[in-house]
């Protein structure tokens, strides 16, 4: 019987894979298939909102304040409003200069806080990565929140922002520095540069604080490293700068000098947050003394300090920024009450009027630190919960996690207030320098011990308040995430 051979089937040719998009540089990780475009970015940037409320609450309080700001005195500049009497500022030049000072305090305060939001979410943007986000997109999802906190923080910034104006206005005619009777609308071009401005300083915030987690390896995001060189660098030349301005505002005019100075100020406050976590180090020293009082819930506090730099510079820098600035508002003034009794004329430095407007400046510059100084503290301590259910498990009581909290605030508030000190030491020297009777500033003592006070007793409502609501709970519920 003859046998025919059975046809052999020949392979299905493969299709080639398709390219699914341009490979990049800086993709080290598989393309995204399935990651999300726009639409479902923003529905990712709100679930990170709904799960870490008290991490972006202090962002969404420095968004609310500078869109509130910018509305205020962008208001000044929009209001018709006759001369000013006796030669004082129109309400469009102080509309102009207090809005820079805002607009340079919020992006500071902005970038302090929105940096410390994406460390909080430093592992879910890793394993994003993991899994085939792209830089791009990560980027995109930080820009996301962004834009959704600046959306919920505008209608209320705005009412607030207008309601200041007008009381502003009124505050400035009672002391004789605006006309009397000056009518502020609400100005809706006022009210869409607060919510632009804002979201233009978001964006170069969320650019500079998702940078690195946004170009790290996934492994390398996961696992963290310590300062970088490319932070390192930068800070290095903010401090160099910030040193030579402060040479250049010593050689200007009084009159110039005065506001120079806090300029420098906030200069130098930047390039502390750089180098923040070289900063932190100091802790080791200020917790010598406290580890002979108190060995063992000293040297606890002091482990968790120096082994956590970047979370402690974030808990150092809003209060030497709170201090630092009210600091060199401070050493100024005393330094122009000393050279007006020496019989300097400086009537342009040390009227009533100017002195009135320094301590508006003062108090905005306080909002902005204080909101920074709480906000940042509690969700920093917040996010402990977990470390302080581990604790407890392995024998650790209330009392004694509650003993070393407070450890941690005294030298986190002892850490911020020299930073801050030396800040405005320095400012304020920039500015003596031009006046006779000596370099050094002035330093009022009593008004300085209040600004000490007020940083300490805010340090400690954001620390303490936070972490004894972080004990609550069984250990092992919080340990295991329950």
């Amino acid at each position: 019987m003859e046998t025919r051979a059975l046809p052999r089937k020949t392979p299905a040719r493969r299709r080639p894979p398709r390219e699914m998009h341009a490979r990049r540089p800086e993709d080290d990780t598989p393309p995204a298939r399935h990651m999300p475009r726009v639409p479902h970015t923003l529905v990712l940037a709100l679930g990170q909102l709904r799960l870490r409320p008290a991490t972006f609450f202090g962002a969404a309080t420095a968004f609310f304040l500078a869109v509130a700001s910018v509305t205020l005195f962008g208001t000044l500049i929009a209001t018709d409003a006759p001369p000013a009497p006796g030669g004082h500022p129109s309400l469009a030049l102080l509309g102009g200069a207090f809005g820079e000072i805002a607009v340079l305090a919020a992006l500071f305060v902005v970038a302090n806080t929105l940096g410390f939001a994406v460390r909080q979410q430093q592992r879910d943007l890793a394993l994003l990565r993991a899994v085939g986000a792209t830089p791009r997109q990560v980027r995109r999802l930080v820009r996301a929140e962004v834009l959704l906190l600046v959306a919920v923080v505008s209608p209320p910034g705005w009412l607030v922002g207008s309601y200041g104006a007008r009381r502003f206005v009124a505050s400035l005619a009672d002391r004789g520095l605006a006309a009397p009777g000056i009518a502020v609308p609400p100005s809706p071009p006022a009210m869409l540069a607060g919510s632009a401005v804002t979201l233009l300083i978001g964006a170069v915030a969320a650019a500079v604080a998702v940078w690195r987690v946004a170009r790290a390896r996934p492994v390398e995001a996961l696992a963290g490293r310590g300062l970088s060189p490319v932070r390192a660098c930068a800070g290095t030349l903010a401090l160099g700068g910030a040193g030579t301005f402060c040479a250049f505002v010593s050689q200007q005019a009084p009159e110039k000098a005065g506001q120079g100075a806090l300029l420098a100020a906030l200069m130098l406050m930047m390039a502390v947050a750089l180098l923040g976590p070289v900063l932190a180090k100091g802790a080791g020293l200020l917790s010598v003394p406290v580890r002979a009082v108190a060995p063992r819930v000293g040297w606890l506090a002091d482990a968790n300090l120096r082994g956590y730099a970047y979370r402690l510079s974030s808990a150092v820098v809003p209060a030497a920024l709170l201090t630092g600035l009210s600091g060199t508002f401070l050493f100024i003034g005393a330094t122009v009450g000393r050279a007006s009794l020496a019989g300097t004329a400086l009537a342009d430095v040390d009227s009533p009027g100017d002195v009135w407007l320094r301590q508006v400046e003062l108090v905005l510059l306080a909002c902005f630190g204080g909101v920074a100084t709480v906000n940042t503290l509690a969700a920093l301590t917040a996010d402990r919960r977990r470390e302080f259910a581990l604790l407890r498990l392995v024998g650790a009581t209330r009392g004694q996690l509650v003993r070393m909290l407070a450890v941690e605030t005294l030298l986190t508030a002892l850490l911020g207030v020299a930073v801050g000190t030396g800040v405005a030491l320095a400012a304020a020297t920039a500015f003596s320098v031009t006046l006779p009777g000596g370099p050094l500033p002035s330093v009022p003592v009593g008004a300085y011990l209040v600004v000490l006070a007020v940083a300490g007793a805010l340090t400690a409502l954001g620390v303490l308040a936070a972490g004894v609501r972080a004990l609550t709970g069984t250990p092992v519920q919080v340990a295991t995430g329950g």
